[in-house]
């Protein structure tokens, strides 16, 4: 024990823990001007990445946006250090339902606070806390998803919330010397003296109209002038509510003014689906037999366009089904073979369609395979057995209605239990579509806008009448041949001799109708005053 050992329970402080640890003038830390990039943004864009790459650093990018700088100048937007494009890294971000960044070992979503590192041999993101657990403290350094193996030096960290200097914007290269990289044809766009022209209103297009006259200006110039193209609305199309102009350029001085409603025109394809009552029916041909579909053209339409229009295009003819999985699904529908690619009928991905009366319930259902929510395009799968808990992520837009033997002989075929791809090779030889409702469904709407058009014409015959006039009526009548065949000589020589054979009247009476018209005329006039 000994006698000091109290003598640090002092009831005073010292000048030099005053100083140091417990009181006195702090040092001012420089504040410097910090600007936080958040970890989903492209580092040379300042805009969320839709292609994300990374440098061996760390620095994330846009695939769009960093391939045009490192070929104008071969170097790291955010340090200014010498970068070459064989040296960025695809990265692999997965997203949840919600749509939202997340590790996919842990589930954790991803924020602004997160410790994110990626695997440099296969590009994929998890969070730091997963690998250290499942990598680093076991010494088990494969890849979490694909079981690829890796070194330590292999992970790069995408962000640390203890260390976000990278995250600074101000201290990018690229902003602390204002260098960009603008695109050639906005360059040329630039020149042209419409192009800060974003809306105009009726005395600028006019005052614009006269210069293009005069002055024979580009087409540029020209197309800002174009007024916007009205949709052409019928019985079919139109909406209940209007295109909101009059209300628009009643408020608004940069709008032509409008002064008669119109109703809008709602899509083509909510009319067209309207009609769509039936379903469709389409049968694969496989190398290991056929595979009749039904599938609901009346309850999810657009699945089923796409499914129809690319049966139609050859566009799976010759493809694989690239993944089988036993007691779950079989998948295809990528040309490719790889399970990420494919492309709509529309080249774009298109939305989800969910009804709660189909579901993944039982062996054989159609459905849409996608990479999240509303990325629907070509990839297709079909169950072994109900899988519910699917619902409301995958659209359901058939089912197997015959051919169940080849679903088992599909289900048999052995696969690789790391890729779940099929070992023996498993091909949608082509496709067969023998009833598509898309097609009477057009030919139901000609049929009807053409109906409409005869009612219209119809309604407008009635309301105004045209009486044909013959031809009798119309040419004048003659009298006799020659010069004067139109004038009848009757008449005229009848009213002559009337005139010169008319009774004689005494001068007594003719003074006094001399003298009663004389009365009417001062009746109905001024006199000359003479008889004043």
């Amino acid at each position: 024990m000994g006698k000091r050992q109290h003598q640090k329970d002092k009831m005073y402080i010292t000048c030099a823990e005053y100083t140091h640890l417990y009181g006195g003038k702090k040092p001012e830390i420089p504040k410097s001007n910090f600007r936080r990039l958040p970890f989903d943004h492209c580092s040379l864009s300042l805009q969320p990445f839709e292609y994300p790459m990374c440098t061996p650093e760390g620095h994330v990018f846009d695939l769009l946006s960093i391939v045009p700088w490192v070929k104008k100048f071969g170097t790291n937007p955010a340090t200014g250090e010498k970068l070459e494009a064989k040296s960025l890294i695809k990265l692999n971000f997965f997203k949840n339902s919600e749509g939202k960044y997340h590790c996919p070992v842990l589930y954790t979503v991803f924020t602004d606070n997160s410790h994110i590192v990626t695997n440099k041999k296969t590009g994929n993101v998890f969070s730091h806390e997963a690998v250290e657990q499942l990598n680093i403290k076991t010494k088990t350094y494969r890849d979490l998803l694909s079981d690829e193996p890796f070194a330590r030096k292999d992970l790069i960290t995408l962000q640390d919330p203890t260390n976000l200097d990278k995250f600074n914007v101000s201290n990018f290269f690229h902003v602390q010397n204002n260098l960009k990289v603008t695109d050639p044809d906005e360059e040329k766009a630039k020149l042209h003296p419409a192009y800060h022209l974003k809306t105009t209103n009726l005395e600028t297009r006019e005052t614009l109209a006269e210069l293009y006259k005069d002055y024979k200006g580009d087409e540029l110039l020209a197309s800002t002038m174009k007024p916007a193209e009205k949709k052409n609305t019928d019985k079919l199309n139109a909406a209940h509510y209007s295109t909101g102009k009059v209300s628009a350029s009643f408020t608004s001085t940069a709008m032509t003014p409008e002064t008669i409603q119109e109703a809008d025109a709602i899509a083509d394809d909510t009319v067209r689906y309207q009609y769509v009552k039936k379903k469709g029916y389409v049968r694969l041909h496989t190398n290991k037999g056929d595979l009749n579909l039904e599938l609901h053209c009346d309850m999810v339409p657009k699945a089923c366009e796409n499914f129809i229009k690319l049966c139609k295009k050859e566009y799976y003819d010759g493809t694989v089904f690239h993944r089988s999985i036993r007691n779950f699904m079989i998948q295809g529908g990528d040309p490719t073979g790889t399970g990420t690619g494919g492309e709509s009928f529309w080249g774009k991905p298109f939305k989800d369609e969910f009804k709660p009366n189909l579901s993944h319930k039982g062996r054989g259902v159609l459905s849409m395979a996608n990479s999240g929510p509303n990325t629907n395009k070509s990839q297709f799968f079909i169950t072994f057995r109900s899988c519910t808990y699917l619902d409301r992520k995958h659209t359901v837009f058939g089912r197997v209605v015959g051919g169940f033997e080849t679903v088992t002989a599909l289900e048999n075929v052995e696969s690789d239990p790391k890729t779940d791809r099929p070992k023996s090779e498993i091909k949608l030889l082509n496709a067969t579509v023998f009833v598509d409702p898309y097609e009477e469904a057009d030919a139901q709407i000609a049929a009807d806008r053409e109906k409409t058009l005869q009612e219209e014409a119809e309604e407008k015959a009635k309301a105004n009448p045209v009486l044909p006039k013959s031809k009798d009526s119309l040419a004048p009548k003659t009298y006799r041949p020659g010069v004067g065949k139109y004038i009848n000589t009757v008449t005229t020589k009848r009213t002559a001799s009337a005139e010169d054979s008319g009774p004689s009247t005494s001068g007594a009476s003719a003074s006094a109708a001399a003298s009663a018209s004389k009365k009417l005329k001062g009746k109905t006039g001024f006199g000359d005053f003479s008889s004043w």
